[in-house]
């Protein structure tokens, strides 16, 4: 008797999503609660477990698909014997498939490079190492498949012994270099014997994931309905960099975090709104709508696009909590274990391109909010102090707001109480 897998609840409004990856294919064993499929939604990825142990038996559809909250996309059979392979399949041609520790690799046709089964019997989900289970994550397995690697030969540095996402790009950047002479070697006479056409234009098109979708959509959605405007300032860094620099060690001492910029900024922020309320509001209707707490959405960057993050009650936290929680929120991006209820909410937003190199930009607020921050690299530039021409670390501050809800001199003066709180560091604690 076969037991359907329906899709899971998503969250609070979201009634659909789609297939991205199948992690077992019909005829592995799986166990109870064991990840057979990942599915993209607007915000994360969610992984479907089997309801029971047995053989999964059948696939119902295909990645890429769409399906709906409660949709039977599989079902386990009873028993743990592989299903008979399709007669369809010729014995002496490639295999239709290949697995990397228990995670399925789409077929040659599908135009991605596989390995050949080195084993009669798929690898379990689990490769066992010592005396614990070697689990993988879905942005893990990911680069697993990518890098054709065997997960049980790598060290994990995560919690527990885990394998992150880096240790699977080292180990296979570690193989690369050591085959590198070898294959270079046996592809020079190839290449000499025919040399690859020159000029050769391609195209590939590649279907947009739900999230990115989803980022189109609210990005434009955004234009379309708020009455964007940017104003911009810079700021010296000096009084911030010097303050890492003495206490940094102590810091990460005392907490067990790297002190950053990112405290610094939230810390002014929270400042700034008391005074500046505004941008702290959001518009419903024909109503302003104030918060008398900041939940501070942090832009991260993460594998399948960007997603925001939600400090809650930012105004209220240290410095030390602040970090934490950003290189919390930093490591499940990386991961793709970010939730829904983690990305919900928020009333200010703060981007910092400055880490990929951005020199200035306009970001875009994200509705129902009415401003975003955003920050940049730092640069030493000569400015102006006291009659003297000095070099100084600068940044460039973008302070992107709704007009229907903000005026230019709000906007403005929000943006100088940002300054004069990162020039002037004791403001923040004396709650100037």
């Amino acid at each position: 008797m076969a037991t359907d897998v329906k899709v899971p609840t998503l969250g609070e409004s979201i009634t659909e999503a789609t297939v991205g990856q199948w992690l077992k294919q019909p005829g592995d064993a799986v166990q109870a609660d064991e990840p057979i499929a990942s599915l993209e939604t607007d915000k994360v990825s969610v992984e479907v477990n089997s309801p029971v142990a047995g053989t999964l038996s059948e696939q119902l559809v295909k990645e890429g698909d769409t399906v709906a909250v409660g949709a039977v996309i599989a079902r386990v059979g009873e028993g743990g014997a592989a299903a008979p392979a399709p007669a369809a399949a010729a014995p002496a041609a490639a295999p239709a498939e290949a697995t990397v520790a228990g995670a399925p690799v789409n077929p040659a046709g599908a135009g991605e490079n596989v390995r050949p089964r080195e084993e009669d019997d798929p690898a379990p989900q689990t490769a066992p190492t010592g005396d614990a289970a070697l689990t993988l994550s879905p942005a893990v397995r990911r680069a697993v498949l990518e890098h054709h690697v065997d997960p049980s030969t790598i060290k994990g540095s995560g919690k527990d012994g885990r394998l992150t996402k880096d240790d699977v790009i080292a180990a296979a950047q570690a193989k690369k270099t050591e085959s590198a002479p070898a294959a270079a070697a046996a592809v020079a006479p190839a290449a000499t014997a025919a040399p690859a056409p020159s000029g050769e234009r391609k195209e590939e098109r590649v279907k947009m994931s739900r999230l990115r979708q989803t980022i189109a959509q609210r990005l434009k959605d955004a234009q379309n309905t708020a009455a964007l405007l940017t104003t911009f300032n810079d700021v010296d860094m000096t009084a911030v960099i010097d303050a890492r620099a003495r206490y940094k060690d102590l810091f990460e001492k005392k907490h067990g975090i790297r002190l950053g910029f990112m405290g610094f900024f939230v810390k002014a922020v929270a400042l700034a709104a008391r005074d500046v309320p505004s941008v702290n509001a959001r518009i419903e209707g024909d109503e302003i709508v104030y918060s008398d707490y900041l939940d501070v959405s942090v832009a991260v960057s993460a594998p399948k696009g960007l997603v925001v993050p939600v400090i809650r009650s930012a105004d209220r936290m240290s410095f030390a909590e602040i970090e934490q929680a950003i290189a919390a929120y930093g490591k499940k991006a990386k991961d793709g274990t970010l939730s829904m209820d983690e990305m919900k909410g928020g009333t200010f937003t703060i981007s910092n391109g400055g880490v990929f190199g951005s020199l200035l930009s306009t970001p875009i607020i994200n509705p129902p909010q009415s401003a975003v921050l955003g920050m940049h690299r730092i640069e030493d530039r000569p400015v102006v102090r006291d009659g003297q021409v000095v070099v100084r670390p600068m940044m460039y501050l973008a302070l992107s707001y709704d007009h229907r809800l903000i005026d230019g001199r709000e906007a403005v003066t929000f943006l100088v109480r940002v300054k004069e709180a990162i020039e002037d560091p004791t403001r923040l604690l004396i709650d100037l």
